[in-house]
């Protein structure tokens, strides 16, 4: 079971929503934090909130891969050495994938999806060389499961932050370094107003914001979940070491259901050739990769 008093954490999207209940939750364990946002404003905002005085604040766009270690080198001469990485920070894009520009890809997967590559490759290979273990939690979502016309490259980026997740798992379980992969419902924050942080170099073929859609956004996103009460079900998630974290438990038969679909989807096709060769090897496959999960469950 991890031990978060002493330890530094990292923070992206941390100055507002889970981000910042994140921060919350581990000040109170005993952590160092540092909080990365791309709103400063918040960022002393966030600060000023807190008590405990073992915390900081970074600028940073996490979608600069540039700026990564420059703003890691400066946490870590600060807090001493992360080893709890939180990529959290994520913006939306509340349209379908063929109403969709090259622009709002590269913007939407530069954050939601690159922004955990580079966090991952940023502080992975230090908690690596250093080998005191640590913890990396990713921020998917319940559309890294469930998949619905729109927000549609959203949902690519999320069901790539999944995959990444659990493949990144395996590979560190064996340096004490366990991931998880949150993936929460509707949440109180500030996601509906992504557009105020789209770059201007990615603004060439967006459509006109839709001022009456972000209210409505606004209206509904007052009622997710508490920035506190998910951080809290993060924690235990950490302890308990689970690959997925659903805060949520409202989606459990929707999931269910889905994957009862899914498996629906097979059919029994009669035995082509190279059959039994293609089992033989997916037996051996089937082995490592159950012995993967077991390794990965006792790695922190």
């Amino acid at each position: 079971m991890i031990d978060f008093a002493g330890r530094t954490a990292f923070i992206t999207g941390g100055a507002n929503g889970v981000g910042l209940g994140i921060a919350r939750a581990l000040l109170a364990e005993g952590a160092k934090v540092a909080i990365a946002d791309i709103r400063q404003d918040a960022i002393d905002k966030a600060l000023e909130s807190f008590d405990n005085q073992e915390a900081m604040g970074v600028k940073l766009d996490v979608a600069s891969r540039a700026d990564w270690p420059r703003v890691a080198d400066e946490v870590e001469e600060r807090l001493g050495p992360v080893s709890l990485l939180f990529n959290n920070a994520g913006i939306n894009l509340f349209q379908t994938i063929d109403e969709s520009s090259f622009d709002d890809w590269d913007w939407v997967m530069g954050v939601n999806l690159h922004g955990v590559i580079n966090g991952v490759m940023t502080f992975a290979p230090r908690m690596k060389a250093r080998g005191l273990g640590g913890y990396i939690v990713n921020t998917a979502s319940m559309a890294s499961f469930l998949a619905a016309g729109a927000p549609g490259i959203y949902n690519t980026t999320k069901f790539a932050v999944r995959g990444l997740s659990e493949s990144l798992r395996y590979s560190l379980a064996p340096h004490g370094i366990g991931v998880s992969v949150l993936c929460p419902g509707l949440v109180k924050s500030q996601i509906f107003a992504s557009d105020e942080v789209r770059p201007d170099a990615l603004k060439g073929a967006m459509k006109p914001v839709d001022e009456a859609g972000v209210t409505r956004m606004e209206q509904l996103h007052q009622h997710g979940m508490e920035p506190d009460v998910i951080a809290a079900r993060v924690l235990d998630g950490m302890r308990e070491n689970r690959t997925h974290i659903f805060p949520h438990p409202e989606f459990r038969d929707e999931l269910a259901g889905l994957f009862e679909e899914t498996l629906g989807d097979f059919r029994d096709y009669p035995e082509d050739p190279g059959f039994e060769q293609r089992t033989g090897f997916e037996t051996m496959r089937r082995a490592s990769y159950a012995k993967a999960r077991e390794a990965a469950r006792h790695a922190t």
